[in-house]
């Protein structure tokens, strides 16, 4: 019995974290992942450094962005997309 509650303490522990810390990540990188894998061309995004653009070409991996005025176009790694920006129609 002193054994069982030896251990009961550090497994609750484990469980606690898991719940609180672990899970909420997972979740997480699974909706930037599907985000990811759904991107389309004309959508606008955000890099995870801050850049915005509009999708016009989408390879494997690699995604080329229009961004500015003069419509400059560069590309991208799939894993810097940080968030596609959702443009309503009454702007």
């Amino acid at each position: 019995m002193d054994i069982l509650r030896a251990f009961a303490f550090p497994i609750a522990l484990l469980v606690i974290f898991y719940f609180l810390l672990i899970r909420p990540q997972q979740k997480k990188d699974k909706k930037i992942r599907e985000m990811r894998s759904n991107l389309s061309v004309g959508d606008q995004i955000i890099t995870i450094g801050g850049i915005v653009g509009k999708v016009t070409k989408i390879k494997e991996d690699d995604i080329t962005i229009e961004v500015g005025a003069d419509k400059t176009k560069f590309d991208v790694k799939k894993w810097a997309i940080g968030n596609k920006v959702n443009v309503s129609e009454d702007n």
